[in-house]
């Protein structure tokens, strides 16, 4: 086994329950000297030129030590006696890059081996890092192009940036790698979900921006938690990987947690948001590959995929690591990278891709394949269905279940029939004058023309789409902006109950997922930001202009006597209600109202399982002071139809 695959599979083997250790003292002295070079770093930061032309590094690559420094410092996360050196040894080197990038010669990124690069998300503004290995062969100057690995860490207990870091920076590449290796930072322990799901498409969009990477041969693995990732990310994007490989994890809630209590039914629907066994038909559309040990409870997850893919006649090859535990044996991970190997020789097919499909989905949020876009569903969170086959006279037969609006790429056939209609030919559907073709389903499919289709994309109707699906916490995974209000409140006690919501929000956004929240006063809320972020409204009509401005167009009366909900009315001073709806000043975005994610401190430190949403698209909160703060009670909760309509009653 090559060296580097070996450390992979070892930070890989890390159990999906974990707390973080303790935090080991540091003295004043020691304190007082890090801060004093994080101070440095910072200062050093803020003076940096723009990168050379033509040069593969950038600001947020030295950014990101100092983001290291700070976090750590931030949240005490000395988990073990050599963080405290790492640490220092994280700023010197993010002194040494920036000192480099100021003098117009910055060496990273551009020669074989293991370093660290960064990019600045759209979420929410931050640096995030990531690790990039170059094969001993990589020449930044040839025309080749490199097939990638995206591999995906287990959960670790003491995993933080400048853990990270230390692991990755300055390591040898194999003589014998033959591709360029991502490895996702994920922000930290989240099994890829949320904004860390985000973080996978955000690192791999500049790896492709930096680098030379062939589209058709990019594959996707991971073990434990990576495994579970492997699993959500391979299924869900099926036509993204030349190959998928997941070791051991997670995928279920019910069966991996031992429950069999039903949850609410805004929780249970929303479970098969992650759920990937909800996907297994998707194997008809990617190959994959699973292993778990013999002896490790997580094989599981491949025997429950393997009985799936059965009942629903899709390949999934099955490794069992013979008396292993939760790792590898040596003989199954030869034969794990050799099938990605194959595969990744062959590649994805050329577009438009496979014709012959299997696809489905359980929600707009992964929402395409090869050439097909599902728009609209007619029930959320029941599966959608797409079965396709090319007929020898070129003719795309498509069968759909749950479906109500799609598109298909203009090259993908000569003709198409959808659910035994009349064929339609594409290249001459709409003038010709679109990448793609819509069609929408009434009593029957309709082709749109030209102009309707232009409609159709602005979504006069308001339904869910993909991106504006819900729920809550869907808002987090693009450009979210907080809205504070600073006018007076028709209601003291609700204000005080919405202002420790935020604190909340921004404590543990701040901590599990690796960003501070961005904040702006309602007096400050620009026509740009309006148009480019979900907005996350905290307060009431009285306190919030730009609640106030919206309110009336939302599915809840608000006055300062209560609050109104599907036919309920609740007193404001005792009850909140946070939604997600389409916002009315922008309708390509969402609104938010008094909710940071729904998932708390105690999700993040249980099993990654928990990273479900907890309150749907819409609930009614019962909010109690308490010593730490507010207790709450969920008292019902929501999800709206796919015309973003309530339930008619409770």
């Amino acid at each position: 086994m090559n060296r580097l695959l070996l450390s992979a599979v070892l930070v890989l083997t890390s159990p999906l329950l974990m707390s973080p250790g303790a935090a080991q003292e540091v003295s004043p002295a020691q304190r007082a000297e890090l801060q004093q070079q994080l101070a440095r770093l910072q200062e050093a930061v803020r003076g940096l030129p723009s990168p050379p032309r033509r040069s593969t590094a950038t600001r947020e690559d030295v950014e990101v030590y100092a983001k290291a420094g700070e976090w750590i410092l931030r949240h005490n996360e000395f988990f073990k006696p050599n963080f405290i050196q790492d640490t220092a040894r994280v700023l010197q080197a993010g002194l040494e890059r920036a000192a480099k990038l100021s003098s117009g010669r910055p060496d990273w990124g551009n020669k074989p081996g293991r370093t660290i690069l960064a990019y600045r998300s759209r979420v929410d503004g931050s640096v995030q890092p990531y690790a990039l290995t170059l094969p001993s062969g990589y020449d930044p100057r040839a025309a080749q192009r490199w097939p990638l690995h995206v591999v995906l860490h287990g959960r670790g207990g003491t995993l933080n940036e400048v853990s990270f870091i230390r692991q990755h920076d300055g390591k040898p590449a194999p003589a014998e790698q033959s591709w360029i290796q991502l490895d996702v930072f994920g922000r930290t322990n989240n099994a890829y979900r949320w904004a860390g799901e985000t973080d996978v498409f955000e690192a791999l969009a500049d790896v492709e921006r930096r680098f030379k990477i062939d589209p058709r041969r990019i594959t996707l693995w991971g073990f434990s938690m990576g495994g579970a990732g492997a699993w959500h990310l391979g299924l869900h994007h099926p036509s993204r990987w030349c190959s998928v490989g997941a070791g051991a994890g997670f995928v279920d809630f019910y069966t991996y947690q031992k429950r069999t209590e039903p949850l609410p039914d805004w929780q249970h629907r929303t479970l098969r948001i992650y759920d990937a066994v909800e996907y297994a038909l998707n194997l008809h559309d990617v190959p994959f590959i699973t292993y778990g040990g013999e002896l490790d409870p997580q094989l599981a997850a491949s025997l429950t995929m393997q009985q799936r893919a059965e009942a629903v006649g899709a390949p999934l090859q099955v490794l069992i690591g013979p008396q292993m535990g939760h790792k590898f044996d040596d003989a199954s991970l030869k034969r794990f990278m050799d099938f990605h190997a194959e595969h990744s020789r062959t590649g994805r097919p050329a577009p438009p891709g496979r014709r012959d499909l299997q696809f489905t989905t359980c929600t707009l949020k992964y929402h395409q394949c090869e050439w097909l876009t599902i728009w609209e569903m007619d029930q959320p969170y029941a599966p959608a269905v797409v079965r396709s086959h090319l007929e020898s006279d070129g003719t795309l037969h498509i069968e759909t279940e749950n479906v109500a609006a799609l598109s298909i790429a203009r090259g993908a056939a000569d003709r198409v029939r959808l659910d035994g209609s009349e064929p339609v030919p594409l290249e001459a559907a709409a003038d010709g004058l679109l990448p793609d073709v819509y069609f929408v389903r009434g009593g029957a499919w309709e082709l749109l023309g030209y102009d309707d289709s232009l409609t159709f994309r602005e979504n006069p109707d308001l339904q869910k789409r993909p991106h504006l699906q819900g729920p809550i916490d869907d808002a987090f995974m693009e450009p979210f902006l907080c809205v504070r209000g600073t006018g007076e409140p028709w209601s003291e006690v609700h204000q005080a109950w919405a202002d420790w919501t935020l604190a909340r929000f921004e404590r543990e956004f701040d901590q599990w997922m690796r960003g501070k929240v961005p904040i702006v006063d309602d007096v400050d809320l620009t026509d740009e930001q309006i148009a480019e972020k979900n907005l996350i409204l905290f307060g009431d009509p009285g306190s919030n202009r730009v609640l106030a401005r919206v309110i009336d167009k939302l599915p809840l009366a608000w006055t300062r006597d209560g609050l109104t909900i599907a036919g309920k009315t609740y007193n404001a001073g005792t009850h909140g209600v946070p939604l997600i709806f389409p916002n009315p000043l922008n309708p390509r975005r969402y609104v938010v109202l008094n909710s940071g994610m729904t998932m708390h401190e105690q999700d993040f430190k249980a099993s990654n399982a928990w990273l479900f949403p907890k309150l749907g698209d819409v609930a009614v909160l019962r909010f109690e002071k308490s010593q730490d703060g507010y207790t709450e009670t969920t008292e019902w909760g929501a999800i709206f139809n796919s015309a973003w309509q309530l339930p008619p009653s409770h």
